[in-house]
């Protein structure tokens, strides 16, 4: 399916009950002071548009960000948000392209199926000339029977194991960091890359706050001699721009697609990881 519907297209829904508006912008990390993306929210935000709150809703037993709840964890915070596993959800942030594909790829992990992004940031609602809510939203509570999907989700085990067994590994991170030349913004972290990882920073499948063509998009991967038929496994700094990546190779056209959750959060802290530089 198409990923994206435009704000013409959820202007026409926005008064139907199954349809679910969630505001999913994280905060960029190393940033001073911290951006207050909930504050953001509570200003200026699509008319009935939920707080999906990404840190909030991750796994706060783990020691690394952003790490996926448990099924029941998650089933619960999404009945509380008031949306089902039959809902219609249109996610956006307030700029850019971040963090909503991983609020994407967090729901249908757990079985949403009909997930979508808003083509645009909160600007291009605006520049649309379509209305503007503000303070907090609460739906009626629902039921979200959440089931992973283990096909969707690396551990650091298997992570290990596609290393070992040469497969495509995409690093989203900056250059910078993947070379070893940037340090990572996380402290205690040394910067670099896993053995065989492919470098695909996710701002070049970034222009002017939407992701590029699939088109663009296929050129890209092929300039960077990914193989859209074999397995594929994405990965960052924790998880976040990592499900960027995901979405390019789902509009690319590759179906074997997995994010390693821990991401280089979790593999630069592990004694016997190899880092190269």
């Amino acid at each position: 399916m198409n990923p994206f519907v435009t704000p013409e297209w959820l202007a026409a829904r926005i008064d139907d009950p199954n349809t679910v508006i969630l505001d999913a912008t994280l905060p960029p990390v190393g940033v001073t002071p911290p951006v207050d993306t909930r504050a953001r929210y509570l200003a200026q935000h699509l008319p009935g548009a939920v707080f999906f709150d990404i840190d909030a809703l991750s796994d706060h037993a783990s020691p690394y960000p952003h790490m996926l709840p448990t099924p029941e964890a998650f089933a619960q915070s999404m009945s509380t948000l008031g949306i089902s596993d039959t809902s219609t959800i249109v996610i956006y942030e307030q700029q850019g392209v971040f963090s909503a594909p991983r609020a994407r790829w967090m729901l249908r992990t757990f079985g949403a199926e009909n997930v979508y992004l808003l083509d645009g940031d909160l600007q291009a609602w605006t520049a649309a000339g379509l209305p503007i809510g503000s303070g907090p939203v609460e739906r009626t509570p629902a039921t979200f029977p959440a089931k992973l999907d283990p096909s969707a989700v690396q551990s650091l085990p298997q992570l290990k194991q596609s290393i070992a067994n040469h497969q495509q590994i995409l690093d989203a991170r900056s250059a910078g960091r993947f070379t070893g030349t940037a340090p990572e913004p996380r402290a205690g972290l040394s910067s670099g890359h896993m053995p065989g990882a492919t470098s695909v920073p996710f701002t070049e499948l970034v222009e002017n706050g939407h992701l590029k063509t699939a088109a663009e998009i296929r050129d890209l991967f092929a300039a960077k001699h990914v193989d859209l038929q074999q397995p594929i496994t994405t990965t960052c700094g924790s998880g976040v721009t990592a499900a960027v990546i995901a979405l390019g190779l789902e509009i690319a056209g590759a179906t074997q697609i997995s994010l390693y959750d821990g991401s280089w959060a979790e593999y630069a802290q592990q004694a016997d990881s190899i880092i190269e530089k």
